[in-house]
């Protein structure tokens, strides 16, 4: 069960739709607003949301008061950068959604709690929370924008389902694919015969040597199929001149580029 975001007494259109994108990068859908300064609903908002985040914006609840808004929630956290004059568990953000995930996995309804953007929480609404949660930022400039704040907590929170890497796009089909053993005993064949000819193995008591380095190059290296096809095109290219009467360069369509020609 994810956590309920609610935004208190929030001042401008565009930060509740920046907020709503923010939530949505990590899977938070739950927004209530509690007496949003303009109105809602808000086209500022939307316009900011910048299209899938508006979904956010729609199945989001307005109340009049904070206890409204976190009529159904057990365990509710307050965002706050100020000291505050009560008594009451200090989090960061990493250390709250550690200990919200267990709580929802248990159960338990979570809710985030962010004030409005000119002063943040008052006590009266902080005094409602469970917890608080301050951000460890530059004491001369504590400041949080709403939605950096929501980002924050969110990327917390979804820490752990996220992907561990980020998502690879435009990649050209089959050429990031790790290159097979045997396509690198290919390559490693290419260059030592071609190195062979350039005289590379020098002086002969070394050669031995030189070549169980270089294999042992080739066998370590994490190589894909594309940067195989590229270190055989390379290596035609440098030694065209040495085969070929005239010297002139191959152009792409003289041979394949995924295998040695020798």
């Amino acid at each position: 069960m994810h956590p309920v975001v609610i935004l208190v007494r929030p001042q401008m259109g565009e930060n509740i739709g920046a907020a709503a994108r923010a939530m949505l990068n990590f899977g938070l859908t739950d927004m209530r607003l509690v007496a949003p300064r303009d109105g809602w609903p808000n086209p500022r908002a939307v316009a900011m949301a910048s299209g899938a985040a508006g979904q956010v914006l729609d199945r989001s609840r307005v109340f009049p008061s904070l206890a409204e808004a976190m009529g159904d929630i057990d365990v509710a956290y307050a965002t706050t950068a100020r000291g505050r004059d009560l008594t009451k568990t200090v989090h960061t953000p990493a250390s709250a959604m550690a200990e919200a995930r267990d709580l929802a996995a248990a159960g338990h309804r979570v809710g985030l709690i962010f004030g409005p953007e000119r002063a943040g929480l008052d006590n009266e609404d902080v005094a409602r929370a469970t917890a608080i949660i301050t951000v460890p930022v530059n004491p001369a400039f504590p400041s949080l924008n709403l939605a950096q704040a929501v980002l924050l907590l969110g990327y917390e929170w979804g820490r752990d389902t996220l992907p561990s890497q980020p998502t690879r796009h435009g990649r050209r089909s089959g050429a990031e694919d790790t290159a097979s053993r045997l396509e690198v005993e290919r390559l490693a064949d290419h260059w030592e015969g071609r190195l062979e000819r350039a005289r590379f193995f020098f002086p002969a008591d070394k050669a031995a040597s030189m070549r169980l380095t270089l294999r042992n190059m080739w066998s370590r290296m994490p190589l894909t199929r594309g940067d195989v096809q590229i270190l055989h095109g390379m290596l035609r290219q440098l030694t065209w001149g040495r085969d070929t009467p005239g010297g002139q360069p191959p152009t792409p369509d003289d041979h394949p580029r995924d295998a040695p020609q020798d």
